[in-house]
């Protein structure tokens, strides 16, 4: 039986790979005569940390002048559309295409022919070749973009199993004309994935926050205020952060992706700027490149500020208070779920005083949070142990009982 795994992994967002990661222990370890075989932006990088064969999302280039000429005309489409031969090849044997998790039903700074052109290609050639496809806790919405919507939607159509992460995603889809009747929701499979064993000793005198940094430059990935809404945002945090050391807390900065070291660099330097000499010996930059490491700088603080949607489910995975400044409804609809929702802001909009207050009720209630939260986390296993025999009954299971018998 040969399974595929389509997704953004290896580009350096942990939040991706760790979705990818906690597909494949569920395959490994259900199914360990499958062969497995991952789509992906970074195949040689995936293969090296997951040791896991790895083909790219990309196909073969076109070339000569008349189809250049042609492709021109009717804005690429021609040579993207040609490139469908080699995703037939790549899914030459395949039974099942599996979408794990991930955000992968938004268009989040990406254009028509980006990945939701990518994932429209390979569900249709799934499809071609008889084989089905799932979408496995996925997240979706908003799409802004109405071809990205199409293409989408059209993907999502193909697939014989779809279940959604939150009712945000579940209903933006029906909003544009899919049936999610049968869909069920299930949390992010990404709570899947093993705690560490142990947080390292710390000083537990102090208080340690951790906070979240993101490169964000506005939804759209062209947007001619992205610059503004940047500084804007880099602005705000940095005036948090030395707030927080000023009220006598430790600050362990977080990432989710390579981009946001861009960002740790700027507000560290509007720190700097500020005068604030006294805080450099307060604050940690966490060095979490996968949702494992994440995880382990988690552990060593006692509440958190993060943007990111991973970064939020690490944090209430490991049982910590968590803040929330969304660019996206789905971090309010998953601190819902675990009874925060009022512990939410948007990254745009969100007002420092404001989340000074909040950081003030939550270290002041903190057990009460704690406990919620764990209450929380004990469904969210139960209903992923539920997911997971769901996908070994209504789909890997059938399909490798008609391999034998084929």
């Amino acid at each position: 039986m040969k399974i595929g795994l389509l997704g953004q992994f290896g580009s350096g967002n942990t939040g991706n790979d760790g979705s990818l990661e906690a597909m494949l222990d569920f395959l490994r370890a259900s199914k360990p005569d499958a062969e497995l075989l991952c789509i992906c932006s970074n195949p040689k990088a995936v293969t090296e940390k997951y040791n896991v064969a790895a083909i790219s999302i990309g196909g073969f280039v076109a070339k000569g002048r008349w189809f250049n000429r042609i492709n021109k005309v009717f804005a690429d489409v021609p040579r993207r559309m040609a490139s469908l031969l080699s995703v037939l090849t790549g899914l030459r044997g395949a039974d099942l295409l599996i979408i794990p998790g991930t955000g992968i039903l938004d268009d989040f700074q990406e254009t028509a022919f980006g990945w939701p052109f990518v994932v429209f290609r390979w569900c249709l050639a799934a499809r071609l070749r008889n084989a089905r496809v799932a979408f496995v806790s996925i997240g979706a919405g908003p799409i802004e973009h109405p071809l990205s919507r199409w293409f989408l939607t059209s993907a999502a159509r193909m697939a014989q199993y779809r279940s959604f992460r939150d009712d945000f995603s579940r209903e933006y889809m029906k909003g544009v004309g899919l049936d999610v009747s049968r869909d069920p929701r299930y949390p992010d499979i990404a709570f899947r994935l093993p705690a560490p064993a142990s947080a390292p000793a710390r000083d537990l005198t102090r208080t340690t926050v951790g906070v979240g940094i993101m490169d964000y430059h506005g939804w759209s990935k062209v947007n001619a205020g992205g610059e503004t809404i940047y500084q804007t945002y880099i602005g705000k945090l940095s005036s948090f952060i030395c707030w927080l050391v000023e009220e006598g807390h430790d600050v362990r900065l977080l990432t989710g992706d390579l981009r946001d070291w861009k960002a740790v660099d700027d507000v560290l330097a509007k720190i700097a700027a500020s005068g604030s000499a006294f805080a450099s010996d307060r604050i940690t930059i966490g060095h979490g490149h996968s949702l494992q490491e994440l995880m382990d700088e988690i552990g060593q603080t006692d509440m958190v500020v993060v943007s990111r949607y991973h970064n939020v489910v690490c944090a209430l995975k490991l049982g910590r208070p968590t803040i929330s400044l969304s660019y996206n409804q789905k971090n309010d609809y998953l601190l819902a779920q675990f009874e925060q929702a009022h512990y939410c802001q948007h990254i745009e909009t969100f007002d420092v005083e404001a989340l000074k207050r909040q950081t003030k009720q939550m270290l002041g209630d903190i057990d009460a949070v704690r406990l919620q939260i764990a209450k929380s986390n004990g469904s969210f296993q139960k209903k992923l142990s539920e997911q997971e025999e769901l996908l070994l009954d209504r789909v890997i299971s059938p399909l490798a009982k008609a391999k034998r018998h084929s």
